[in-house]
């Protein structure tokens, strides 16, 4: 149960600070609205990542043992890869952030925006789907575990960008980057655990 709530929390960190439509969006509104107005939006996912949950696991669960395994590899290299495009950034991070600003968006354009954006699809079908049926497997309350801690710690974090965002001019662009430093280390740790996970399994 330790490694799925460790996994939960480390995971959510790295997913919230690597660069994407969804926190260019909350960065937009923490700029333009403040924290207070912007602080709703950070439950967008919980909405919007709920029927991709659930058709990413109504596809997994009729796949054999074996299949879930080579899954389970390619999400180790799709977070390698997450790695390497964070380092990218991490290298060529430029602290003069522009972006349009749209002061009317509301929670429904946040979860469009995440309904839209690949990376909860490939993020639930190579990482989290395989985990959670394999913890559930195991006993369901790894799976509640994981499920609780990644999206709990989700949104704490995403609050904790919100109010950097909030002070991007003083503080928050230099922080991000370290952010985005430390999810290099998260997702390769991550990446070269699901491939030892998934090739020992056979």
């Amino acid at each position: 149960m330790v490694n799925y709530l460790i996994f939960g929390i480390t995971y959510a960190f790295a997913c919230v600070v690597q660069p994407g439509p969804f926190q260019a969006f909350l960065f937009s509104q923490s700029i333009t609205n403040g924290w207070r107005k912007t602080f709703p939006l950070v439950f967008a996912p919980l909405i919007s990542d709920l029927p991709v949950i659930i058709l990413v696991l109504l596809v997994l669960t009729n796949m054999p043992g074996d299949v879930l395994r080579i899954i389970q590899c390619f999400g180790g290299v799709f977070l390698i890869y997450l790695a390497y495009g964070a380092y990218k950034t991490w290298r060529k991070y430029d602290l003069t952030v522009n972006l349009d600003v749209h002061p009317r968006q509301n929670i429904f354009k946040a979860v469009l925006i995440n309904l839209l954006n690949p990376n909860p699809y490939l993020g639930w079908s190579l990482v989290m789907g395989p985990l959670l049926i394999k913890g559930w497997n195991e006993d369901p309350t790894n799976a509640i575990v994981l499920l609780i801690s990644f999206y709990g710690s989700f949104v704490i974090y995403s609050i904790g960008m919100i109010a950097l965002f909030a002070a991007a001019r003083n503080l928050g662009p230099r922080v991000s980057r370290v952010s985005v430093g430390i999810s290099v280390v998260a997702f390769a740790s991550f990446g070269f655990y699901q491939l030892w996970s998934g090739i020992s399994g056979f």
